[in-house]
């Protein structure tokens, strides 16, 4: 019976750990936090937080990764009520305001360069590789501007997006539809799918979504919050 409960313990244990985490760098900041303030918060010994995470960084890591996780599920669900979310500039609404409604997901997005660096090492390259094939599948679908190869396109919504989440601005709601507006104006094409084509998108979009998460989750240790 020992062995069948070890596994849930373990990752029970995990999730406290990353939510204790995750609560005083809200509070803190990344620079404060420490492996004992954590390990006091749990209410465990700090050799307990190193048997899931062998430093500081890949702790925080987790914590990172569990919180991008949380907003990009957000994104699949609203694939699910909306099937529209997979046109780019709905997407991109719907993302922005996943991480808008997580300030810790905020404050690690607006961080130092080299901190993030850090944070998602294990991160950069499936996430490229998920974006590069969300954008294979709005081409294939004739729903990107024409006059730019997709890598281009790719490119300049990552910074367009990116630049949004920085500006200094009035409201997340109004910063959201104005950047659905300028993703919609400056990188999407008139092609209007018929429904079932869009809700066929959308399905292959969340699959994608949902391989993402998967993968990132099993490879930081992180628990789905």
């Amino acid at each position: 019976m020992e062995r069948v409960r070890a596994p849930r313990d373990r990752a029970e244990r995990a999730a406290r750990i990353l939510d204790v985490a995750a609560d005083l760098l809200l509070r803190h900041g990344y620079r404060r936090v420490t492996i004992d303030d954590v390990a006091t918060g749990a209410d465990i010994g700090k050799g307990t937080v190193y048997l899931h995470w062998k430093s500081r960084d890949q702790l925080f890591g987790a914590v990172f990764t569990r919180e991008v996780c949380s907003a990009i599920a957000e994104v699949r669900q609203a694939l699910v009520e909306e099937p529209q979310t997979c046109l780019l500039h709905r997407f991109a609404q719907s993302y922005f305001l996943a991480i808008a409604r997580r300030p810790l997901l905020r404050g690690f997005l607006l961080a130092d360069p080299e901190l993030m660096g850090r944070l998602t090492v294990s991160l950069d390259d499936r996430h490229t590789e998920m974006a590069r094939g969300y954008f294979e599948l709005l081409a294939e679908h004739r729903l990107l501007r024409d006059d730019m190869e997709v890598d281009e396109v790719g490119h300049a919504y990552q910074a367009t997006f990116e630049g949004f989440l920085r500006a200094s601005a009035d409201g997340w709601e109004r910063r959201a539809d104005l950047l659905a507006r300028t993703v919609r104006r400056a990188f999407e094409s008139d092609v209007v799918l018929p429904e079932p084509t869009v809700r066929e998108l959308a399905s292959a979009t969340s699959a994608l979504l949902k391989d993402l998460i998967d993968a990132d989750l099993a490879d930081s240790g992180a628990i789905p919050g």
